[in-house]
């Protein structure tokens, strides 16, 4: 079985603006605290959203490539490990209220 292997950019100036990128493959995934930062979600990319330490985290894909879709679950499974929170739920809606719901 193959398995993925993850990588993390961080950005110095702001603890909660993570991308993680795939080792292997084209995958890009932006990671934005929505406690923290406006969030405007690009209709052409997939966006997943998760709950983690009191915190609500939206995981945005960069340049999505059909052959990464599948992946994106992986590595967003991948960061809840990092940040130590493994049981985060992954939920395909923004659960804020008043947001648009993915159709």
């Amino acid at each position: 079985m193959d398995y993925n292997v993850y990588l993390l950019a961080t950005d110095p100036r702001n603890a909660c603006r993570d991308i993680i990128h795939s080792r292997d493959t084209s995958l890009k995934i932006r990671v934005i605290c929505l406690n923290d930062d406006q969030f405007n979600p690009d209709s052409n990319e997939i966006q997943l959203y998760g709950y983690a330490n009191s915190k609500l985290y939206a995981f945005e894909s960069i340049n999505i490539t059909p052959e990464d879709a599948l992946d994106v679950v992986g590595a967003i499974q991948w960061y809840a490990d990092y940040i130590e929170f493994p049981e985060m739920e992954i939920l395909p809606d923004d659960p804020r209220p008043g947001q648009h719901i993915a159709m």
